[in-house]
């Protein structure tokens, strides 16, 4: 059984885990435990092959996830060297980069505000599935940072084109439910009674076929969304389908 204090990590159903990031009080923000806590948590995904799907949620009723606890990091800048603030960037940003890595579809379950980090992770997530009154900010320019940052610049535009994406990183205001609907961010909208059980009924769903097809469709999304032209896509997409039909025909005699 995984330990943690800051997070916590359930299995809900065969093949579907829910990881809820669990400090209510401080808007589910990032300190420094909760993110060697993620940092294991996904390492061990990577390898997880019982796990075939991931909801992602925030405790409480204040929100998803504020961010990076500004609290603490200015409680513990005075011990840190440029070097350690280096690390530190390196590794909160890179958590981003840890879900894009695990094999695993990841729903994200967005209810209240979701800023700076928080949004990223939302931003990182395969499927975003929001309640009515969430909200989402790439807070990262209104505490004096550029407002590029913890992977926004990168998977952002991606979602939604440029043009939005830039404004949003430029200004940093919160933008709605609906208006993340509009620019196509999102998923669905529900109510928050009915966030949870939307997120398990499309997991459910996801989670009844062959692990083999999630993983390697998440890897082909993944190549693709940066591949340099349409003949790189295709050869990834036609690998995939060849490998699944050869594991299913195997399957089938056995």
């Amino acid at each position: 059984m995984e330990e943690y204090h800051t997070i916590i990590w359930e299995i809900v159903d065969e093949g579907i885990g829910l990881l809820t990031l669990n400090r209510p009080a401080a808007y589910n923000s990032i300190n420094g435990e909760m993110l060697d806590e993620l940092e294991r948590f996904w390492q061990k995904r990577l390898y997880d092959m019982d796990t075939r799907v991931i909801l992602l949620r925030g405790a409480g009723e204040k929100g998803f996830c504020a961010g990076l606890d500004i609290k603490y990091t200015l409680e513990h800048s005075e011990l840190m060297q440029p070097i350690d603030f280096y690390n530190f960037q390196a590794r909160l940003g890179r958590l981003n980069l840890a879900m894009r890595r695990a094999p695993q579809p990841i729903i994200a379950l967005v209810h209240g505000a979701a800023a700076g980090l928080g949004f990223s992770f939302v931003l990182a997530s395969d499927i975003r599935i929001v309640s009515t009154d969430a909200r989402f900010c790439a807070a990262y320019i209104n505490i004096g940072l550029g407002g590029a940052d913890m992977a926004c610049s990168y998977l952002l535009p991606r979602l939604i084109g440029a043009g939005r994406a830039y404004e949003i990183m430029y200004m940093g205001e919160f933008f709605s439910a609906q208006e993340a609907a509009d620019l196509g961010m999102i998923s669905r909208i529900v109510d928050r009674a009915d966030l949870y059980d939307t997120g398990l009924e499309m997991a459910r769903k996801m989670a009844s076929r062959n692990p083999m097809v999630l993983r390697l469709t998440k890897e082909a999304i993944n190549m693709n969304i940066d591949a340099g032209s349409l003949e790189q896509a295709l050869n990834m997409e036609d690998r995939n389908q060849v490998l699944l039909t050869v594991i299913s025909g195997v399957k089938s005699t056995v």
